[in-house]
């Protein structure tokens, strides 16, 4: 069985859906009722098909630059590999100097020098280009 794509179809699910560069939370929620419903039905034509893969890839584009999940920081870095080694932040002490200047590098008020970032790899066994933006 081979599937036929319809551009008039096509043409009409456009106008009616209208979909476009999605710039706000409330298009975006409008644009995922639209693949709630077209998810829910248990068959799709070709067009609803492209229709849909079309809304999936506006939205991730939407969410990815607004709701950006999972991005990490060489502050967090470090708050995690303490964390997963049993360390805590006064251990790096020794490496940064002074309680003050580790405050600092953790809250990313100032950043981790190339000379720091080699020492503080070799504390955590971990590549010290982690460390540096």
């Amino acid at each position: 069985m081979t599937l036929t794509f319809n551009s008039d179809a096509y043409s009409k699910l456009l106008s009616q859906y209208q979909p476009r560069v999605i710039k706000t939370e409330e298009e975006n929620e409008q644009f995922l009722a639209v693949v709630e419903d077209l998810l829910s039905r248990s068959h799709l034509t070709s067009e609803e098909d492209t229709l849909l893969e079309l809304l999936m890839r506006l939205i991730e584009d939407f969410e990815s630059q607004h709701y950006q999940l999972n991005i990490s920081t060489p502050a967090s870095r470090i708050l995690h590999l303490l964390e997963a080694q049993g360390l805590e932040t006064d251990d790096l002490i020794s490496i940064f100097g002074s309680s003050n200047l580790v405050s600092q590098i953790i809250n990313g008020e100032v950043g981790v020098t190339q000379e720091q970032a080699n020492i503080l790899g070799k504390f955590l066994k971990v590549d010290a280009s982690l460390f540096v933006r």
